[in-house]
């Protein structure tokens, strides 16, 4: 076995209490003493900082002009990186040569260079691809000595305004720099919890006083996974390895707003990135199967891996389940053949040999508050 990586505010952790868990080859900290479902109200009702450090920051410098390092990470995915004005964030998806998905990401234009954010399990392989595809145009330089922190909720930006008052002017998706205390933080307004919020990316040295800092203040609370897995599953927000995957288009995710019109068939720059064809041609046509919200009914969760039916005939199956505690029940996402994803069909669950009813429903199951 692999010894599991720590991360940086290891100590720290350990001292709010934290209860550790292997995740993405690092011991992350997956509920504090408050707990997962306490955890989980104080985010929506005021703010929560979670360590999420163990994501994969990575800088694209240009041999060049930015302009062409854009264009090289267009070739990787069917998103708009050449319209991103600078101080600006977008969400992105590398995809592969039958359409699925490789990896989703953040990609923020800081002006002389690009700053994007992948996912932890996929960060080696990530910088790999980037490394292999875009070298001609760009030096692709995987940030060490960093930490990441995530400030979200309601109450965040008082919070973070204290150290920060720039903080203020942002809207979402912005991204600044911040000279501080606690080193320059490369800060964006975006989040995983469906909340207004915050990613702070912080030096090594100044990490521990900055979330010291945060913590002390009173709306402010140690948040861990678990609560961060409930908080995005009420927001409707994939989880890379369980609701996208290799094997999952982004058609038929229902991530069809992270591509813009420029990158369909008709704009200026259609096509081009793995998986064209098919991708567009679900556009125009429809996908075979849907992700779709669900609520079962009763008090039991339909975890991942459930099979969903109609009838006696399978049509689909559960990626993330749950109990939601802020809508006080049970919910779910999935994916279901095309024809059952329409808002209102009934459907049935195996759960433990008894099937259940399950009704396809809209998302997210919580609204989201983010700062426009």
């Amino acid at each position: 076995m692999t010894e599991l990586l720590q991360l940086g505010l290891h100590a720290l952790h350990l001292e709010l209490g934290a209860r550790m868990v292997p995740f993405a080859g690092y011991e992350m900290p997956v509920q504090y003493p408050m707990g997962v479902m306490a955890e989980h109200q104080h985010c929506r009702a005021s703010a929560g900082l979670f360590d999420v450090s163990h994501m994969g920051q990575v800088i694209l410098r240009p041999k060049g002009t930015l302009s062409e390092t854009a264009l090289a990470l267009e070739a990787l995915m069917p998103i708009d990186v050449l319209g991103l004005p600078e101080g600006r964030q977008r969400y992105g998806l590398f995809t592969n040569d039958s359409g699925g998905i490789l990896d989703d990401l953040m990609a923020a234009n800081r002006g002389d260079h690009l700053f994007v954010v992948v996912n932890a399990a996929c960060k080696t392989a990530d910088v790999a691809h980037m490394t292999a595809h875009l070298s001609a145009t760009t030096e692709v330089e995987a940030v060490t000595g960093r930490a990441l922190l995530a400030l979200q909720g309601p109450k965040a930006e008082a919070a973070l305004a204290r150290l920060v008052p720039a903080v203020m002017a942002m809207r979402f998706m912005d991204v600044i720099t911040a000279e501080t205390l606690f080193g320059p933080l490369w800060i964006s307004r975006s989040g995983y919890t469906g909340e207004d919020g915050f990613e702070i990316s912080v030096p090594d040295g100044g990490a521990r006083g900055l979330a010291d800092a945060l913590l002390a203040m009173e709306e402010v609370a140690a948040i861990g996974l678990g609560a961060r897995d409930s908080l995005r599953l009420e927001a409707g927000l994939c989880l890379y390895g369980h609701d996208i995957d290799t094997d999952t288009t982004p058609v038929e995710a229902g991530l069809t707003w992270a591509i813009q019109k420029t990158r369909r068939s008709g704009g200026g720059r259609a096509g081009g990135f793995p998986g064209a064809a098919r991708i567009l041609n679900e556009l125009a046509s429809g996908p075979g199967r849907l992700r779709v919200g669900l609520r079962p009914e009763g008090k039991a969760p339909m975890r991942e891996g459930t099979a969903l039916f109609d009838g006696n005939r399978q049509v689909g199956q559960v990626t993330s389940g749950g109990f939601g505690p802020s809508v006080g029940q049970p919910i779910a996402m999935g994916y279901v053949l095309a024809d059952k994803g329409e808002i209102g069909t009934s459907l049935t669950g195996d759960v433990r040999g008894k099937r259940l009813p399950v009704t396809v429903c809209p998302l997210p199951f919580h609204p989201t508050s983010y700062k426009r």
